[in-house]
């Protein structure tokens, strides 16, 4: 495998288990304007995609007019809820905090719910100034704008940044960019999904928990401290 300089984390259903929550709320909202889909249908489709976008395919392939106010206000709705039920994914500051490598993170969130998001885990004092969303780049993923905008700031070579991305949208962006991928599935909302990825999208490895992170590379890992007596 190759050696790593930068690790960039996608934020929801990584870092976070957030898709859950968005995702059910888009699947319910939506119903009340006749458009009927399931979490499979929002996972193959519309994961790791900017809301905007989202929106913009919903119009187009179901044909539905949707009230102006409806982003608006389903993203106050959304922001609610992350107060109320947004966790942490387990382990991921374990691995954060043994990282012997710089990190980041790459997202299609809008600059301020990642903002809140980050606020409400605590994991903003983690990642600093290193939040990095489609707003900076002119193609949101599955385009590899956002993870090569990633790479030239941090002064990485792609070739030698590691991705973890749980959805397909997120897995091209990170192949096209270069970049060794890993596809994270331990989100609430892949639970029971078939996570057979198609021939596009094939991350080279896949991870079901943030404790086997350093199974899988040892070598990102800082040394343990000596014990003193």
């Amino acid at each position: 495998m190759p050696d790593i300089d930068l690790v960039i984390f996608d934020c929801d259903g990584v870092l976070i288990d957030s898709e859950v929550i968005s995702a059910n709320m888009l699947i319910a909202e939506l119903k009340g304007y006749g458009v009927e889909m399931d979490m499979t249908f929002v996972s193959r489709h519309f994961l790791g995609r900017s809301y905007p976008v989202v929106l913009k395919e919903v119009r187009e392939q179901f044909g539905v007019q949707l009230p102006a106010q409806f982003e608006t206000d389903y993203r106050r709705r959304l922001l609610e809820a992350f107060a109320r039920d947004l966790k942490v994914m387990p382990g991921v500051s374990e691995v954060i905090g043994r990282l012997a490598r710089p990190f980041a993170l790459a997202t299609s969130s809008s600059p301020e719910r990642v903002a809140q998001s980050l606020r409400l885990t605590g994991l903003d004092v983690l990642f600093g100034p290193h939040v990095f969303t489609a707003s900076m780049v002119p193609r949101g993923k599955p385009a590899p704008d956002l993870f090569l905008h990633v790479a030239a700031t941090l002064g990485a070579d792609p070739a030698r940044c590691l991705v973890l991305e749980d959805s397909l949208n997120g897995v091209r962006a990170g192949l096209a960019a270069g970049m060794q991928v890993w596809r994270f599935t331990g989100g609430s909302h892949l639970t029971g999904l078939d996570l057979t990825p198609p021939p596009d999208a094939r991350p080279h490895a896949q991870l079901a928990r943030f404790d086997d992170f350093y199974a899988l590379r040892p070598d990102l890992a800082r040394a343990a401290a000596p014990v003193t007596r």
